[in-house]
């Protein structure tokens, strides 16, 4: 799916020629932004003093009344805490075409190029992009209008409608489509349009919302705004969702992953969150990985796994940019994925020119491997190495989370409103509204209805020297090899290879039968690489290093409420858990995911994807 052409005319104005119509009115896009959308919604006003905001928009287009309203808020000293801003686009633009949208207005142009700087991947499906440290969340849907709606989930405080005009796209007009678009609205919900047109007032009003004509923007005389009040009870589907206005306390059990990345996302919405490790220090357990690959599960039916590791990817991604320095503490080094003798099947239409970012890898790339012209082999651009415990470090280092280590909990009891957390000795350990379970492998003692399993990796790793000539970008197959990642003190560069896979074992003493299995898996990963370490192999000096994952019985992460069983009927206690051997790609994603059903927000994956990753999808 190449990038939608923009036709620019001679005054500067942008047009569709799929639509054949301009993007914005003459007068000025920032204008309109102001004062059809953002003025015909009442805001900045309205959202003054409020926990979030969330914006519902039809037709991203050039992305100006996202820039508009993201700086409306960055200059508002009463902004909400959290901006949310849900876009449905079926014909995405290329960044090109938004910087040079944006290039009119000095004021737009930052936070244009920031929008440009993670325009990317933009295939059919849900795409999250997070600005200014998460607290600015644009959820693209890029896709038909009327499926996106269907995936999406959450009760809009405004409503923009910015398509081509009903005339060239009656699709994003239709009553259908409107009426799908009163789904997102509560009462109170605020709407404004450009078009006042009869056929869309109409369809507005028997979907419940009272309409006013305001003042348009020359050329046009009138644009629309309205309310959602409808004269009629409301019938939503499903129960009442129980949405948390007011952030309050959480204690989170376990410091890996998925723990640090639960309380990062919660202190980001204003949490206040402790964690708690049985360990001395985070990070103790399967994270403590020395380096990690991270990079998408490919398929040629592009299958639940695959899109859920993309979206992952893409969070995690945001959160090693933001956190931590690139070429120290991870790298953007791409991943070269062995694959099977003839079996470098994509996704129809994938190609090296995108917007997909994994590809057949090519005679260049399998060169720069150091890897024969014709392996067969799938090249993953948005990928590299990350070393775990600087994430987990980094998230546990921001503002409202605190850190006990050497505190195993080894039961809870819930009265008077609050959870209380005890060790052994009946010590309390903590107090809070909420606890959230990331404890790894045991999670199971505080879930025990969750199909949980325990799954013993052991790796080999050691210093390179310098003529080891191994790769300079990852390996992963049947395996993987990472290579020149440097270590904490004077220029080593360090090495890893591995893993083995023993379900049920939670035995962390390394082994030689896996030390020589190990061996044998990279000789077929990578030939020369097994060469070249064979003398550190032989001579003992390689390490080894063993964790416990922990799986479900679908091998997909776990996040939600525990059962009422699990809970003593209480509520308040979730779970995230069963990151598997890809916590690198799940752990922002499930974070986020678990955060947004907490406070009622735009989900970052479709809800078919979302419900995939529900506890209650193992429940009964």
């Amino acid at each position: 799916m190449a990038a939608e052409p923009v036709a620019w005319r001679a005054d500067g104005v942008p047009c569709s020629e799929r639509f054949d119509d301009i993007y914005h009115t003459e007068t000025g896009a920032l204008a309109q932004s102001r004062h059809v959308f953002l003025g015909g919604c009442g805001l900045p006003g309205a959202w003054s003093g409020q926990p979030q905001w969330r914006i519902l928009e039809t037709g991203f287009g050039l992305g100006l009344n996202f820039l508009t309203s993201w700086q409306a808020w960055r200059a508002d000293a009463h902004r909400p805490r959290m901006l949310h801003y849900v876009s449905v686009e079926a014909y995405p633009v290329g960044p090109h075409d938004l910087l040079r949208a944006a290039g009119a207005y000095p004021e737009l142009m930052p936070l244009a190029e920031q929008l440009a700087a993670q325009w990317h991947g933009l295939l059919p499906g849900f795409h999250r992009l997070a600005f200014d440290a998460g607290r600015v969340l644009l959820t693209l849907c890029i896709g038909d209008v009327q499926p996106m709606l269907r995936a999406q989930r959450f009760e809009a405080d405004s409503i923009f409608l910015d398509g081509f005009s009903p005339q060239q796209n009656p699709p994003m007009w239709s009553p259908d489509t409107l009426k799908a678009v009163s789904r997102f609205a509560r009462q109170g919900t605020g709407l404004a349009t450009w078009t006042y047109a009869r056929a869309v007032r109409d369809a507005l009003s028997q979907s419940g919302f009272r309409l006013e004509r305001r003042p348009g923007l020359p050329p046009k005389r009138d644009c629309l705004a309205g309310v959602f009040a409808p004269a009629w009870t409301v019938r939503r589907r499903g129960p009442a969702p129980g949405h948390i206005e007011t952030p309050g306390s959480c204690a989170v059990i376990g410091a890996g992953l998925a723990g640090a990345a639960v309380a990062a996302s919660l202190a980001r919405r204003g949490w206040q969150v402790m964690v708690l490790d049985a360990a001395g220090q985070p990070a103790a357990g399967a994270s403590g990985l020395p380096v990690g690959v991270m990079a998408p599960h490919v398929s040629p039916d592009d299958a639940l796994l695959s899109r859920l590791t993309r979206a992952g990817i893409r969070a995690t991604w945001h959160e090693l940019e933001r956190l931590l320095e690139e070429g120290r503490d991870w790298r953007a080094s791409g991943v070269l994925e062995r694959r099977p003798e003839g079996d470098t099947r994509v996704p129809a239409g994938w190609s090296d020119s995108g917007p997909n970012e994994s590809w057949p890898a090519s005679a260049a790339q399998l060169a720069q491997a150091r890897l024969p012209a014709d392996a067969p082999a799938l090249w993953h651009a948005r990928a590299g190495w990350v070393r775990p415990q600087r994430l987990i470090t980094a998230w546990l280092r921001g503002p409202g989370i605190g850190f006990r280590s050497n505190a195993r909990v080894a039961h809870m009891a819930h009265g008077g409103g609050a959870w209380q957390l005890f060790d052994a000795e009946d010590r309390l350990l903590a107090e809070a509204q909420r606890v959230v379970v990331a404890a790894g492998f045991e999670s199971g003692r505080f879930a025990p209805a969750l199909p949980l399993q325990p799954v013993r990796g052991q790796v080999m790793w050691g210093a390179m020297v310098a003529d080891d000539g191994l790769p300079a970008t990852p390996i992963n197959g049947d395996g993987h090899l990472i290579a020149h990642v440097p270590a904490d003190d004077d220029g080593t560069q360090l090495w890893l290879a591995g893993a083995t896979f023993d379900r049920d074992s939670t035995d962390l003493e390394p082994n030689g039968a896996d030390a020589a299995a190990n061996r044998e898996r990279l000789e077929r990963l990578h030939p020369a690489a097994a060469a070249a370490l064979a003398a550190s192999l032989d001579s003992g000096e390689a390490r080894a290093w063993v964790g416990v994952r922990c799986a479900s019985g679908d091998r997909r992460p776990l996040i939600g409420p525990l059962d009422a069983d699990d809970a003593a009927g209480a509520p308040g206690l979730w779970a995230c858990t069963a990151l598997g051997s890809r916590g690198l790609s799940f752990a922002a994603l499930c974070a986020e995911l678990l955060a947004a059903q907490w406070h009622g927000e735009p989900l970052p994956l479709p809800a078919n994807l979302a419900k995939a990753l529900s506890t209650g999808r193992t429940q009964t």
